[in-house]
Protein backbone atom coordinates (compact mmCIF):
# COMPACT_ATOMS: atom_id res chain seq x y z
CA UNK A 1 0.00 0.00 0.00
CA UNK A 2 0.92 3.60 -0.97
CA UNK A 3 2.85 5.64 1.50
CA UNK A 4 0.32 8.75 2.83
CA UNK A 5 1.66 12.04 1.34
CA UNK A 6 1.51 16.07 2.69
CA UNK A 7 0.43 18.39 0.44
CA UNK A 8 0.99 22.33 1.47
CA UNK A 9 -1.66 25.13 0.97
CA UNK A 10 -2.57 28.35 2.15
CA UNK A 11 -4.47 26.63 5.19
CA UNK A 12 -2.05 24.57 5.95
CA UNK A 13 -0.98 21.20 5.27
CA UNK A 14 -3.38 18.36 4.81
CA UNK A 15 -2.80 14.68 4.42
CA UNK A 16 -3.63 12.11 1.67
CA UNK A 17 -3.77 8.65 3.16
CA UNK A 18 -3.98 5.47 1.00
CA UNK A 19 -6.09 2.22 1.86
CA UNK A 20 -7.37 -1.09 0.13
CA UNK A 21 -10.37 -1.30 3.20
CA UNK A 22 -13.66 0.12 2.54
CA UNK A 23 -14.13 3.59 4.38
CA UNK A 24 -11.66 3.51 7.01
CA UNK A 25 -11.98 5.68 9.88
CA UNK A 26 -15.01 6.80 8.97
CA UNK A 27 -16.73 6.83 12.20
CA UNK A 28 -14.02 7.15 14.45
CA UNK A 29 -14.34 9.28 17.67
CA UNK A 30 -13.44 12.63 18.21
CA UNK A 31 -15.01 15.88 17.29
CA UNK A 32 -18.50 15.47 16.51
CA UNK A 33 -18.72 14.75 12.82
CA UNK A 34 -21.68 15.56 10.36
CA UNK A 35 -21.91 13.39 6.79
CA UNK A 36 -22.56 14.08 3.62
CA UNK A 37 -23.10 11.17 1.69
CA UNK A 38 -23.61 10.42 -2.21
CA UNK A 39 -27.25 8.12 -2.23
CA UNK A 40 -25.98 5.69 -4.25
CA UNK A 41 -22.34 4.99 -2.56
CA UNK A 42 -25.32 4.68 0.53
CA UNK A 43 -27.21 2.00 -1.32
CA UNK A 44 -23.98 0.49 -2.96
CA UNK A 45 -22.39 -0.10 0.80
CA UNK A 46 -25.35 0.22 3.23
CA UNK A 47 -23.72 -2.11 5.76
CA UNK A 48 -20.41 -0.38 5.76
CA UNK A 49 -21.61 2.80 6.15
CA UNK A 50 -24.30 1.90 8.62
CA UNK A 51 -23.08 3.62 11.73
CA UNK A 52 -22.74 6.94 9.37
CA UNK A 53 -25.80 6.30 7.63
CA UNK A 54 -27.69 6.16 11.68
CA UNK A 55 -26.42 9.38 12.23
CA UNK A 56 -29.05 12.07 13.19
CA UNK A 57 -26.66 14.33 10.83
CA UNK A 58 -26.18 12.87 7.78
CA UNK A 59 -27.46 14.40 4.62
CA UNK A 60 -27.98 12.04 1.18
CA UNK A 61 -27.31 14.00 -1.97
CA UNK A 62 -28.15 12.44 -5.05
CA UNK A 63 -24.65 13.58 -7.30
CA UNK A 64 -26.76 15.39 -10.16
CA UNK A 65 -25.46 18.76 -11.55
CA UNK A 66 -28.52 20.50 -10.26
CA UNK A 67 -28.16 20.05 -6.69
CA UNK A 68 -24.88 21.10 -6.45
CA UNK A 69 -26.31 25.32 -7.05
CA UNK A 70 -26.46 28.13 -4.89
CA UNK A 71 -30.32 27.63 -4.61
CA UNK A 72 -29.92 24.51 -3.47
CA UNK A 73 -27.35 25.81 -0.27
CA UNK A 74 -29.93 27.25 2.07
CA UNK A 75 -31.43 23.77 2.22
CA UNK A 76 -28.44 22.20 3.20
CA UNK A 77 -27.08 24.68 5.54
CA UNK A 78 -30.63 24.57 7.42
CA UNK A 79 -30.69 20.61 7.90
CA UNK A 80 -27.07 21.27 9.35
CA UNK A 81 -27.41 24.39 11.56
CA UNK A 82 -30.63 21.94 13.39
CA UNK A 83 -28.05 19.16 13.94
CA UNK A 84 -26.31 21.23 15.72
CA UNK A 85 -23.10 21.92 13.61
CA UNK A 86 -20.77 24.21 14.88
CA UNK A 87 -16.87 25.24 14.27
CA UNK A 88 -15.58 22.89 16.61
CA UNK A 89 -17.08 19.88 14.17
CA UNK A 90 -16.09 18.23 10.93
CA UNK A 91 -17.95 18.00 7.78
CA UNK A 92 -17.24 14.55 6.34
CA UNK A 93 -18.05 14.14 2.39
CA UNK A 94 -18.45 10.76 0.93
CA UNK A 95 -18.73 10.46 -2.78
CA UNK A 96 -17.29 11.87 -5.97
CA UNK A 97 -16.72 15.77 -7.51
CA UNK A 98 -20.53 17.00 -6.80
CA UNK A 99 -20.59 16.05 -3.30
CA UNK A 100 -17.18 17.11 -3.06
CA UNK A 101 -17.88 20.66 -4.23
CA UNK A 102 -20.53 21.15 -1.68
CA UNK A 103 -19.18 20.42 1.08
CA UNK A 104 -15.71 22.40 0.10
CA UNK A 105 -18.21 25.37 -0.51
CA UNK A 106 -20.24 24.67 2.91
CA UNK A 107 -17.06 24.18 4.76
CA UNK A 108 -15.96 27.39 3.62
CA UNK A 109 -18.76 29.41 4.43
CA UNK A 110 -20.69 28.08 6.96
CA UNK A 111 -20.31 29.67 10.35
CA UNK A 112 -17.14 31.31 8.50
CA UNK A 113 -15.49 27.78 8.66
CA UNK A 114 -15.51 24.40 9.13
CA UNK A 115 -13.17 21.87 9.06
CA UNK A 116 -13.84 18.73 6.23
CA UNK A 117 -12.66 15.74 5.31
CA UNK A 118 -13.18 13.23 2.18
CA UNK A 119 -13.67 10.36 1.38
CA UNK A 120 -13.32 10.47 -2.98
CA UNK A 121 -15.78 7.14 -4.45
CA UNK A 122 -15.00 7.84 -8.35
CA UNK A 123 -12.01 7.11 -9.48
CA UNK A 124 -12.04 11.08 -11.16
CA UNK A 125 -11.95 12.89 -7.83
CA UNK A 126 -8.85 9.75 -6.41
CA UNK A 127 -6.49 10.74 -9.06
CA UNK A 128 -7.76 14.26 -9.64
CA UNK A 129 -9.93 16.61 -7.62
CA UNK A 130 -9.65 15.83 -4.15
CA UNK A 131 -6.09 18.30 -3.59
CA UNK A 132 -5.95 21.52 -5.11
CA UNK A 133 -8.35 22.96 -2.91
CA UNK A 134 -10.67 24.28 -5.25
CA UNK A 135 -14.40 24.28 -4.91
CA UNK A 136 -17.67 25.50 -7.63
CA UNK A 137 -21.27 25.33 -7.82
CA UNK A 138 -23.50 26.83 -10.05
CA UNK A 139 -26.07 29.65 -10.56
CA UNK A 140 -29.27 29.29 -12.31
CA UNK A 141 -28.33 28.32 -15.66
CA UNK A 142 -24.50 28.99 -14.75
CA UNK A 143 -21.55 26.27 -14.46
CA UNK A 144 -19.30 26.60 -12.20
CA UNK A 145 -19.02 30.16 -11.24
CA UNK A 146 -18.88 30.55 -7.72
CA UNK A 147 -16.51 28.73 -5.11
CA UNK A 148 -13.40 29.02 -2.99
CA UNK A 149 -9.97 27.64 -2.43
CA UNK A 150 -10.84 25.38 1.17
CA UNK A 151 -8.99 22.02 1.16
CA UNK A 152 -9.95 19.29 3.47
CA UNK A 153 -7.75 18.50 6.19
CA UNK A 154 -7.85 14.87 5.15
CA UNK A 155 -8.14 12.79 2.65
CA UNK A 156 -9.04 8.94 2.48
CA UNK A 157 -8.10 7.60 -1.02
CA UNK A 158 -9.84 3.42 -0.53
CA UNK A 159 -8.69 1.25 -3.87
CA UNK A 160 -11.90 -0.88 -2.57
CA UNK A 161 -14.98 1.51 -3.82
CA UNK A 162 -13.54 1.43 -7.37
CA UNK A 163 -14.78 -2.10 -7.80
CA UNK A 164 -18.34 -0.72 -7.79
CA UNK A 165 -18.14 1.56 -10.77
CA UNK A 166 -18.70 0.97 -14.40
CA UNK A 167 -16.12 0.53 -16.74
CA UNK A 168 -16.91 3.80 -18.81
CA UNK A 169 -16.64 5.59 -15.20
CA UNK A 170 -12.97 4.31 -14.80
CA UNK A 171 -12.73 5.14 -18.04
CA UNK A 172 -13.46 8.67 -17.35
CA UNK A 173 -11.01 8.58 -14.33
CA UNK A 174 -8.16 7.66 -16.72
CA UNK A 175 -8.90 10.50 -18.58
CA UNK A 176 -8.24 12.61 -15.87
CA UNK A 177 -5.32 10.49 -15.25
CA UNK A 178 -3.56 10.54 -18.86
CA UNK A 179 -4.24 14.87 -18.79
CA UNK A 180 -1.98 15.71 -16.09
CA UNK A 181 0.82 12.43 -17.59
CA UNK A 182 0.35 14.70 -20.54
CA UNK A 183 1.29 18.04 -18.71
CA UNK A 184 4.68 16.10 -17.01
CA UNK A 185 6.00 15.72 -20.56
CA UNK A 186 6.62 12.79 -23.14
CA UNK A 187 8.31 10.30 -21.11
CA UNK A 188 5.56 10.02 -18.32
CA UNK A 189 2.84 10.48 -21.18
CA UNK A 190 4.77 7.04 -22.86
CA UNK A 191 5.09 5.71 -19.66
CA UNK A 192 1.21 5.25 -18.70
CA UNK A 193 0.21 4.62 -22.63
CA UNK A 194 2.19 1.69 -22.37
CA UNK A 195 0.34 0.50 -18.97
CA UNK A 196 -3.20 1.24 -20.35
CA UNK A 197 -4.01 -2.22 -20.86
CA UNK A 198 -3.43 -2.70 -17.17
CA UNK A 199 -4.29 0.26 -15.52
CA UNK A 200 -8.06 -1.47 -15.05
CA UNK A 201 -7.33 -4.63 -14.67
CA UNK A 202 -4.56 -4.60 -12.36
CA UNK A 203 -5.43 -2.99 -9.11
CA UNK A 204 -1.81 -2.52 -8.26
CA UNK A 205 -1.35 -0.48 -11.60
CA UNK A 206 -4.13 1.29 -10.90
CA UNK A 207 -3.08 2.57 -7.23
CA UNK A 208 0.24 3.03 -7.90
CA UNK A 209 -0.80 5.73 -10.96
CA UNK A 210 -3.20 7.32 -9.27
CA UNK A 211 -0.64 8.03 -6.74
CA UNK A 212 1.54 9.46 -9.48
CA UNK A 213 -0.92 11.51 -11.03
CA UNK A 214 -1.64 13.08 -7.33
CA UNK A 215 2.13 13.90 -7.26
CA UNK A 216 2.13 15.47 -10.29
CA UNK A 217 -0.75 17.65 -9.43
CA UNK A 218 0.90 18.35 -6.02
CA UNK A 219 3.94 19.40 -7.50
CA UNK A 220 1.90 22.42 -9.68
CA UNK A 221 -0.73 23.40 -7.02
CA UNK A 222 1.90 23.79 -4.30
CA UNK A 223 3.47 26.11 -6.66
CA UNK A 224 0.53 28.10 -7.83
CA UNK A 225 -2.36 26.71 -5.62
CA UNK A 226 -5.01 30.00 -6.53
CA UNK A 227 -4.55 29.10 -10.03
CA UNK A 228 -3.05 32.72 -11.79
CA UNK A 229 -0.19 31.14 -13.29
CA UNK A 230 1.66 27.67 -13.94
CA UNK A 231 -1.65 25.37 -12.87
CA UNK A 232 -3.59 26.71 -15.93
CA UNK A 233 -2.26 24.21 -17.67
CA UNK A 234 -4.43 21.46 -15.35
CA UNK A 235 -7.51 22.66 -17.58
CA UNK A 236 -5.64 21.16 -20.69
CA UNK A 237 -8.41 19.25 -22.86
CA UNK A 238 -11.28 21.08 -20.39
CA UNK A 239 -12.21 23.92 -22.76
CA UNK A 240 -13.18 21.57 -25.44
CA UNK A 241 -14.76 19.28 -22.99
CA UNK A 242 -17.07 21.19 -20.89
CA UNK A 243 -17.77 22.53 -24.88
CA UNK A 244 -18.32 19.00 -25.95
CA UNK A 245 -20.57 18.00 -22.59
CA UNK A 246 -22.53 20.93 -23.10
CA UNK A 247 -22.85 20.66 -26.61
CA UNK A 248 -24.19 17.05 -25.80
CA UNK A 249 -26.38 17.31 -23.18
CA UNK A 250 -23.73 15.64 -20.90
CA UNK A 251 -24.23 12.48 -23.02
CA UNK A 252 -20.41 12.18 -23.23
CA UNK A 253 -19.26 11.97 -19.12
CA UNK A 254 -16.38 14.46 -18.23
CA UNK A 255 -13.36 12.23 -18.19
CA UNK A 256 -14.12 11.14 -21.42
CA UNK A 257 -14.83 14.22 -22.84
CA UNK A 258 -11.63 15.80 -21.23
CA UNK A 259 -9.74 12.70 -23.37
CA UNK A 260 -11.43 13.89 -26.28
CA UNK A 261 -10.42 17.04 -25.92
CA UNK A 262 -6.97 16.63 -25.24
CA UNK A 263 -6.58 14.54 -28.62
CA UNK A 264 -8.73 17.67 -29.94
CA UNK A 265 -5.97 20.17 -28.42
CA UNK A 266 -3.38 18.07 -30.15
CA UNK A 267 -4.95 18.41 -33.40
CA UNK A 268 -5.72 22.13 -33.49
CA UNK A 269 -2.14 22.83 -32.10
CA UNK A 270 -1.00 20.77 -35.44
CA UNK A 271 -3.32 22.49 -37.34
CA UNK A 272 -1.80 25.99 -36.22
CA UNK A 273 1.66 25.22 -36.59
CA UNK A 274 2.53 25.05 -33.23
CA UNK A 275 3.29 20.91 -33.21
CA UNK A 276 4.64 18.63 -34.85
CA UNK A 277 2.37 15.64 -36.33
CA UNK A 278 4.77 12.90 -34.72
CA UNK A 279 3.50 14.01 -30.83
CA UNK A 280 -0.33 13.87 -32.09
CA UNK A 281 0.55 10.02 -33.91
CA UNK A 282 2.26 9.29 -30.71
CA UNK A 283 -0.65 10.49 -28.06
CA UNK A 284 -3.30 9.78 -30.35
CA UNK A 285 -4.20 5.67 -30.30
CA UNK A 286 -4.46 5.35 -26.57
CA UNK A 287 -6.47 8.44 -26.09
CA UNK A 288 -8.91 6.99 -29.08
CA UNK A 289 -8.88 4.22 -26.84
CA UNK A 290 -10.13 5.99 -23.77
CA UNK A 291 -13.00 7.56 -25.49
CA UNK A 292 -13.70 4.39 -27.55
CA UNK A 293 -17.91 3.96 -27.77
CA UNK A 294 -18.09 8.34 -27.79
CA UNK A 295 -16.03 8.41 -31.04
CA UNK A 296 -19.16 8.50 -33.43
CA UNK A 297 -21.55 10.44 -30.07
CA UNK A 298 -23.10 13.65 -32.45
CA UNK A 299 -21.73 16.66 -31.38
CA UNK A 300 -23.88 19.65 -33.03
CA UNK A 301 -21.50 22.38 -33.81
CA UNK A 302 -23.56 25.47 -33.22
CA UNK A 303 -24.03 24.33 -30.10
CA UNK A 304 -20.03 23.48 -29.30
CA UNK A 305 -18.47 26.68 -30.79
CA UNK A 306 -21.14 28.96 -28.84
CA UNK A 307 -20.37 26.49 -25.39
CA UNK A 308 -16.61 27.51 -26.59
CA UNK A 309 -16.90 30.52 -26.99
CA UNK A 310 -18.37 31.21 -23.70
CA UNK A 311 -15.74 29.63 -21.53
CA UNK A 312 -14.71 31.49 -18.58
CA UNK A 313 -10.89 30.89 -19.82
CA UNK A 314 -11.54 33.42 -22.87
CA UNK A 315 -10.33 37.51 -22.73
CA UNK A 316 -13.10 39.62 -24.63
CA UNK A 317 -11.18 38.94 -28.23
CA UNK A 318 -9.67 35.65 -28.14
CA UNK A 319 -9.73 31.64 -27.08
CA UNK A 320 -7.82 31.01 -24.46
CA UNK A 321 -7.06 27.74 -24.71
CA UNK A 322 -4.36 25.59 -23.42
CA UNK A 323 -2.45 23.47 -26.55
CA UNK A 324 0.69 21.87 -26.21
CA UNK A 325 4.26 23.71 -27.74
CA UNK A 326 6.78 22.54 -30.39
CA UNK A 327 7.77 20.30 -27.30
CA UNK A 328 4.73 18.66 -26.35
CA UNK A 329 4.64 20.33 -23.29
CA UNK A 330 0.79 22.19 -22.77
CA UNK A 331 0.71 25.94 -22.36
CA UNK A 332 -1.96 28.72 -21.99
CA UNK A 333 -2.58 30.16 -25.70
CA UNK A 334 -4.62 33.01 -27.04
CA UNK A 335 -6.77 31.63 -30.11
CA UNK A 336 -8.74 33.73 -32.57
CA UNK A 337 -11.70 31.71 -32.92
CA UNK A 338 -11.78 32.35 -36.46
CA UNK A 339 -12.01 30.28 -39.74
CA UNK A 340 -8.71 28.12 -39.41
CA UNK A 341 -9.64 27.16 -35.56
CA UNK A 342 -13.38 26.21 -36.30
CA UNK A 343 -12.11 24.51 -40.02
CA UNK A 344 -9.29 22.62 -37.64
CA UNK A 345 -12.42 21.73 -35.37
CA UNK A 346 -15.03 20.19 -37.85
CA UNK A 347 -12.04 18.18 -39.54
CA UNK A 348 -11.27 16.72 -36.24
CA UNK A 349 -14.93 16.06 -35.33
CA UNK A 350 -15.85 14.47 -39.19
CA UNK A 351 -12.61 12.37 -39.42
CA UNK A 352 -9.67 12.65 -37.08
CA UNK A 353 -11.45 11.55 -34.06
CA UNK A 354 -12.65 8.34 -35.41
CA UNK A 355 -9.71 7.40 -37.33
Amino acid sequence: MSEPFIVQSHQGPYRVEFSTALFPGLADAGPQRHYLVDAKVAALYPEQLAPVLASKSVLLIEAKEGNKSLERMPEYVTHLLGRGIKRGHILVAVGGGIVQDITCFIGAVLLRGVDWHFYPTTLLAQADSCIGSKSSINVGAFKNVVGTYTPPKRIVVSSAVLGSLPETEIRSGIGEMLKVHVIAGPAEFDRIAADYARIAADPAVLQRYIVRSLEIKRGIIEQDEFDRGIRNVMNLGHSFGHAIESATDFAVPHGIAVTIGIDMANHVAVRLGRLERKHFDRMHPVLRQNYRGFETTDIPEAAFFAAIGKDKKNTDAKLGLILPDADAIPRRTECANDETFKTACRDYFAGVRRS
